[in-house]
């Protein structure tokens, strides 16, 4: 397969051809793909390849200097390729059988609810500016510390079942444009928005691993209004590491709304950001065919970073604090103060939420 292409100057000497009166060229395949590989990079990198006899096609990754900034670059095929290459390595080369655990029944057991909510991975907050720092090492120490004291603190509870509420904002981007889904502009830390994706992915696996061994475990997932997109694909991953435990079981639709029912509880869980907070219950009583069977019925909502309650008819509707701390703009419009957190609730079979457990930071 050969081809006529029309050729800059520097890109006849990169191929090493003789200059001629035209400057189209019947190339081969393999010029034609060398071509390709030139016109993807960077010109300034190329006259430098050039110069030094370094090949383009080699460099995956480089430093471009000017007077104001150095900055570390990578192509984009290489961001692309590096990104897809290690989340696959990393479920291909650790993909653990789990031996189901054996559990004891008892009457006497209760439901224990985990909903670290709206982490915000990837977020930045500047301290000199906003009062507090936030990044994305101060979400998963949170995240991480905040479950740990969830656990300690229900120790006196026989707990037979963990809810564990996934997604709602677990990540603060949803693109390489560091934008939310909807395509509002945020204030970012440091890493690319794939670094903050496997950084959510190992805090999942963490913190399942931690509470599985306790009692089998459901996961939900909440879509959301930062991450509508990559939080889903978050949530299929660890689905999809999580394959072979028989002590897990995963929610993982793109529903808005999801119920769970243990005994006499019904528990829905929302982000927050769609159906008004009065309507939720009368959603509940139309979308879930467990409204009748059961007696205590609460939905757990997000997205506001506070605390709020609510008795409806036949329904308790509460929305939950976060580890998270306020941006900039949060800071300057003056959402903050709220108390930074990560609840869990316990839910006993027969009289509904009998506790509320609150880890502080």
């Amino acid at each position: 397969m050969s081809k006529r292409l029309r050729l800059s100057a520097k890109e006849i000497k990169f191929l090493g051809k003789e200059k001629q009166k035209s400057n189209r060229y019947l190339l081969s395949k393999e010029d034609l793909k060398k071509i390709y590989i030139f016109r993807q990079y960077d010109e300034a990198l190329i006259e430098e390849c050039l110069e030094k006899g370094f090949n383009p096609e080699h460099v995956k990754h480089y430093w471009y200097k000017s007077e104001h900034f150095s900055l570390n670059l990578k192509t984009e095929e290489s961001q692309k390729d590096n990104f897809a290459d290690e989340l696959i390595n990393s479920l291909k080369e650790y993909s653990p059988s789990f031996k189901k655990i054996q559990r004891t029944k008892s009457k006497d057991s209760y439901c224990l609810v985990i909903d670290p909510a709206d982490i915000h991975i990837g977020k930045l907050a500047r301290e000199i500016e906003t009062g507090e720092p936030y990044d994305s090492q101060i979400a998963v120490k949170r995240s991480l510390e905040g479950v740990k004291g969830i656990l300690d603190k229900s120790r006196g509870f026989d707990i037979d079942k963990i809810v564990f509420i996934g997604g709602n904002d677990i990540l603060h981007i949803d693109n390489a444009k560091r934008t939310t889904t909807g395509g509002t502009p945020q204030d970012t830390d440091g890493g690319m928005w794939y670094d903050n994706f496997l950084i959510a992915k190992q805090l999942y696996i963490d913190i399942l691993e931690m509470l599985i061994p306790i009692a089998d475990v459901h996961f939900v997932f909440n879509p959301s209004n930062h991450d509508y997109t990559n939080g889903f694909f978050l949530a299929n991953v660890i689905e999809t590491y999580f394959r072979k435990c028989k002590n897990i079981t995963f929610d993982n639709s793109i529903a808005h709304r999801k119920y769970f029912t243990y005994y006499n509880n019904l528990i829905g869980t929302t982000h927050g950001d769609g159906a008004k907070q009065q309507d939720l219950p009368l959603l509940m009583a139309h979308e879930c065919s467990d409204w009748s069977s059961t007696k205590h019925r609460y939905i757990y909502t997000h997205h506001v970073h506070h605390k709020t309650s609510k008795d409806y008819i036949g329904v308790t509707v509460e929305s939950l604090r976060s580890p998270s701390g306020a941006d900039s703009w949060h800071s300057t419009k003056g959402y903050k103060g709220a108390p930074k957190a990560v609840e869990g609730f316990i839910h006993c079979k027969q009289n509904g939420q009998i506790a509320r457990l609150t880890h502080i930071f």
